[in-house]
Order: C-alpha cells, then sequence, then structure tokens
C-alpha cells in the first residue's frame, strides 16, 4: 500500500485525509505465488469504514488520553471509498499526479487580487458548479500556511509490498505478472516455415509460447550465447 496524505478543500479549509493506492492481489508466504483479487472487489466498504473508525478511536485514545472528543464523533458513519485505478504504472502515475505533486492551491485559481483581498475559484463538491470565495489577505495566508507540512514529515509512505525493504520481493511480482500476462497479437505474420531435409530436425520458432521446462511461462528468445559468452559476467 501507498499512502498520500491530503489537508485541504477547494476552500483551503483543513480536511485532512489519506489517499491510499493499494495492489490487487498479494503475493504468497514463500514469495513463489501472486494471488490476484477478486473482480472488481478489494474490501468490503461498510466494514472497512467501522473497521478504521475503531482502530482510530483507540489509538487517539492511547496517544493522547487528554483529548475529549464528542461521543456523535464515534457513533456517526465514516466516509470511506474503494475504487479501481486501472491497471500497470500508467494508472499509478495518473493517480499519484494528482496527489503528490500538488500543493493546495495553484495560480490558476487565483482569479482576482488586490491589496486587502484575493478571490479564488473552486468547485461546489454537491453540485460540480465553479464558484468564487473571497477572502482577506490575512485569512488567504493563514488557509494556506496549515497545509505546509512540518520539516522531515513523510507525506508519502509505503507499507508492504511496495515499502523499500520489500524490493526483492516486488522484482518477483513484477517478473509473475509478466509471465501470467496473454501474450501480445503480432502485428506482422509469422515466416514461413522453411523446408527440411529427411532424417533432420525442422527448426524450432523462435518464441515458443509456453516454457519447455516449467510449461507456464512464455520462453523469448533474445540471442544464443557461445561458450565464451556463457562465461562472462
Amino acid at each position: 500500500m501507498l499512502a498520500v496524505l491530503h489537508t485541504w478543500t477547494q476552500q483551503l479549509n483543513l480536511h485532512p485525509h489519506v489517499h491510499c493506492l493499494v495492489s490487487g492481489g498479494g503475493i504468497s508466504g514463500d514469495a513463489t505465488t501472486w494471488h490476484p483479487a477478486r473482480r472488481n472487489f478489494l474490501l468490503p466498504n461498510k466494514a472497512l469504514a467501522k473497521l478504521v473508525r475503531g482502530k482510530f478511536c483507540a489509538l487517539l485514545r492511547s496517544k493522547r488520553p487528554d483529548l475529549v472528543l464528542p461521543d456523535a464523533a464515534w457513533r456517526k458513519n465514516w466516509i470511506l471509498h474503494v475504487s479501481t485505478r486501472g491497471n500497470g504504472e500508467p494508472a499509478v502515475l495518473d493517480y499519484l499526479a494528482r496527489y503528490v505533486f500538488r500543493v493546495a492551491l495553484t495560480n490558476a485559481r487565483i482569479v482576482a487580487l488586490d491589496d486587502a483581498t484575493v478571490s479564488i475559484q473552486y468547485k461546489h463538491r454537491k453540485t460540480g458548479s465553479v464558484r468564487i470565495c473571497r477572502l482577506s489577505g490575512h485569512e488567504f495566508m493563514r488557509r494556506f500556511l496549515q497545509h505546509v507540512l512540518p520539516r522531515g514529515f513523510h507525506k508519502v509512505r509505503y507499507f508492504g509490498l511496495w515499502h523499500p525493504s520489500q524490493r526483492h520481493n516486488a522484482a518477483r511480482v513484477r517478473q509473475m505478472l509478466q509471465l501470467q500476462a496473454p501474450p501480445k497479437a503480432d502485428p506482422t505474420p509469422p515466416p514461413a516455415v522453411a523446408p527440411f531435409e529427411p532424417g533432420t530436425e525442422p527448426m524450432p520458432p523462435l518464441e515458443p509460447r509456453i516454457c519447455p521446462h516449467c510449461q507456464h511461462g512464455r520462453l523469448i528468445f533474445i540471442r544464443r550465447l557461445t561458450p565464451r559468452q556463457a562465461m562472462a559476467p
């Protein structure tokens, strides 16, 4: 899992929440098998929302027993959303670019500026309409600076298979997924098989679809090594 902290709303109000990118499956304990999640399903939203609320409540009480929050905060339904974000590296980069490399406010959303006020453009969440929020200079700076993270604070954190200590297993997973991927259609027609004389063996194809040893993976011919080349590092 990869977690990104997001602290602002369209009007720069403080709204801390976390966006998590979770792999659609997991690796076995012996790191030899990839177990994909069920189609269009990863986790039950309602059950996970209750679990997150309970874990957060227990952790807050253990770390900050001096803070007393209203009981209504723990009875209210917490909002949790789980959805698919596509497959492969492009889907991951497209999702993360919106949260990792973006600040609370871009210059394009500042529509007016004078000696006393700043007007910013935002999208109303329920209606989707574009509206204008006019703030005093002091209030604008207060809202913007509350989203500047403390020095040394990690905005992005990695867990499980994506943690740096698990790079070797992540590489194994990539290899497994590449072997399980269906072969891409070859746009060029296959070359004609050259005739062979009786008593000789036909030339094997350069890219057999199935590995002759494990009968699962795809064997792709790159080049043939001579005995001298095989001894090289």
